[in-house]
């Protein structure tokens, strides 16, 4: 017979379920509900009268026993302070211990890799006031960061490239060598939203025969420029780093695909760093499997999936 349930666990599962039904993202909530779960581990059956700050510390000392980074620790305390938050405007709590908590002091590390939940206030927002081609911007960033191509390859990108059928895309890489990558229900919902727009972009232009993928509002092929300038200042719009260029969602890509689990070997070959001659030496196998670790652990691939 399972043992009841504390009052931390009770409070976490119904904070969780708040924040599906404020349709937060599914990756922020997965990322709470594994930080707050290991807090009730950690505080069992004991009351809200019963944690204070001082517990909490001890809490997160816990969670650097374990081995986790500091940035790991810092999300942790940000998901309590979030949960303590939730749980004043609920009247369930009159002080939030946690505000007393300082966060970890994170290593400055230059250029650093933004966490998921960064890269999150990114993608899952509307798009900043700076962004001229709102739609366009979106598919720029999904790509990015759905995908882990570089700027060149992104701009290199044509619409008869996109196998909409499998979801993937072919790119061309370094040494004119391609290779199909994988894009997910994310980078698929805002290409639909765009190849609208594009087209009206084109006919204004008169411009209907481009073959670009992405382009300005002249109807034209965007230049790695202008994806450097605007990912920057969108970044910056989210308050991420003025550091953040093209090339560190492409690192994001990589790490958080690590971060969740996946295979180094698919991602060195999603990443392009295999030596593939052609893109027939990619075997329906090596795409099956390639598409089934990015399903299973890109943070951002399917949505409906978490």
């Amino acid at each position: 017979m399972p043992k009841p349930a504390t009052i931390v666990e009770k409070a976490v599962a119904k904070f969780l379920r708040a924040l599906t039904q404020r349709n937060a993202s599914a990756h922020t909530i997965k990322a709470y509900r594994t930080d707050l779960e290991q807090f009730a581990e950690y505080v069992g059956p004991q009351g809200w009268g019963e944690i204070d700050h001082v517990l909490i510390r001890g809490y997160l000392a816990w969670q650097y026993e374990r081995g986790l980074s500091k940035t790991s620790v810092a999300r942790a305390l940000a998901a309590l302070r979030s949960l303590y938050k939730w749980l004043a405007q609920e009247g369930e709590v009159q002080q939030n211990p946690a505000a007393l908590v300082a966060t970890p002091r994170l290593p400055k590390k230059l250029p650093r890799v933004p966490t998921i939940e960064e890269v999150n206030t990114v993608l899952d927002a509307e798009m900043p006031e700076c962004s001229a081609f709102e739609s366009r911007d979106r598919v720029m960033l999904e790509l990015l960061y759905g995908c882990g191509i570089r700027n060149s390859e992104l701009i290199g990108i044509n619409l008869e490239d996109i196998r909409w059928l499998n979801e993937l895309i072919l790119v061309r890489g370094k040494g004119r060598k391609e290779r199909y990558v994988p894009f997910g229900d994310s980078a698929k919902a805002a290409l639909d939203a765009y190849l609208p727009a594009r087209q009206r972009v084109l006919a204004e232009n008169r411009r209907r025969n481009e073959k670009a993928l992405l382009i300005n509002l002249r109807g034209s092929r965007l230049t790695t420029r202008s994806v450097g300038r605007i990912v920057k200042r969108i970044a910056v719009a989210r308050g991420l780093s003025p550091d953040v260029h093209p090339h560190t969602l492409r690192h994001a890509f990589g790490a958080h695909m690590l971060e969740e689990g996946a295979d180094l070997r698919a991602i060195q070959e999603m990443l392009g760093h295999e030596r593939l001659s052609t893109t027939q030496r990619y075997t329906q196998l090596t795409v099956k499997h390639v598409m089934e670790v990015y399903d299973k652990t890109h943070p951002h691939a399917k949505k409906s999936s978490n």
